[in-house]
């Protein structure tokens, strides 16, 4: 089924006259617009516009397309004006991707408070940051940055990525290993663990493995749990160990349910990012989300 953003694409590259026009008018990257355009030529099946030296012109195929597209593309557009300016006015809506645990830690309990709607999407980051280009979403939170030259990143927050162990784990033996700096000692012992890991992203274990042993993890986890959420509920019932970011296990540091067994011969950190578009709309509400990120996360260091 043909995408309807991808005629309000046409439309506009055919008044402006270019990619870069449409782009600035729909808010949009330039390989965003390219990819609409080239996904409906391939869907209909006909060349659209010949490039010349200063400007797109459209084909004959174009001409046609365009005059039979516009009244119903012009009566939507007036729709969708008159829809939002009669429920939404004041609610603007800003998309936000990151990972399921950090919504959970930082913004999930503010949302009630925020004065403008708010879409929350979970994903893999690739995934995100072709979402942030291509328009989708407005403001991604990252500890990877991707190769698009429309996307701008801010630094905010280090996370460190470090093993925890629940409550009740036994760790008289890994003491004495580390204060020996045993290294095979404590690699045989942190094998002959009880591990737990998540469905979706097993990259910070291999990351801490890699860093500390210089190779990849050679064993799975005991259980396969949907979110580091669950894995620190299990942990703080029981007994076993996982590599988590710390920030977001602070609470059940605090409280004693779950306790910090090692933080790795060598200290493993990623960067996170905001990524937002370095041309957006909505600079006043994702400044207010930035916000309650950086308050939550100056408390949680």
């Amino acid at each position: 089924m043909v995408n309807l953003e991808w005629f309000r694409t046409f439309k506009t590259i055919y008044e402006t006259g270019s990619l870069t026009g449409a782009a600035e008018a729909l808010y949009v990257s330039q390989p965003g617009i390219s990819l609409h355009l080239s996904s409906l030529e391939a869907y209909v099946g006909h060349k659209l516009f010949d490039r010349s030296s200063r400007k797109l012109l459209p084909t004959e195929r174009g001409k046609l397309l365009y005059n039979y597209i516009l009244e119903a593309l012009n009566k939507l557009e007036e729709a969708e004006e008159h829809f939002h300016r009669s429920t939404e006015a004041e609610r603007p809506t800003v998309s936000v991707g990151m990972c399921f645990e950090t919504f959970q830690f930082t913004l999930e309990p503010y949302l009630p408070t925020l004065p403008f709607n708010v879409i929350i999407k979970f994903g893999e980051y690739p995934e995100m940051l072709s979402d942030l280009d291509a328009g989708i979403l407005d403001l991604i939170i990252t500890p990877q940055k991707g190769d698009y030259p429309q996307l701008k990143y801010e630094p905010f927050f280090k996370e460190r990525i470090v093993v925890v162990g629940g409550a009740k784990t036994n760790t008289a033996k890994f003491k004495k290993l580390l204060k020996a700096d045993d290294k095979q000692g404590i690699l045989d012992w942190l094998k002959s663990q009880i591990w737990y890991g998540t469905t979706g992203d097993m990259e910070h274990l291999r990351r801490f493995w890699f860093n500390n042993f210089d190779k990849r993890p050679d064993f799975k986890p005991n259980y396969i749990v949907p979110n580091i959420c669950s894995i620190l509920r299990c942990l703080s019932v029981g007994d076993g160990i996982a590599v988590v970011p710390d920030f977001l296990a602070k609470q059940e540091l605090d409280e004693g349910k779950v306790r910090l067994i090692w933080e790795g011969s060598k200290i493993h950190e990623n960067t996170l990012y905001f990524g937002t578009r370095k041309k957006c709309m909505y600079g006043q509400e994702i400044a207010k989300v930035k916000e309650i990120f950086l308050r939550k996360m100056v408390k949680a260091d």
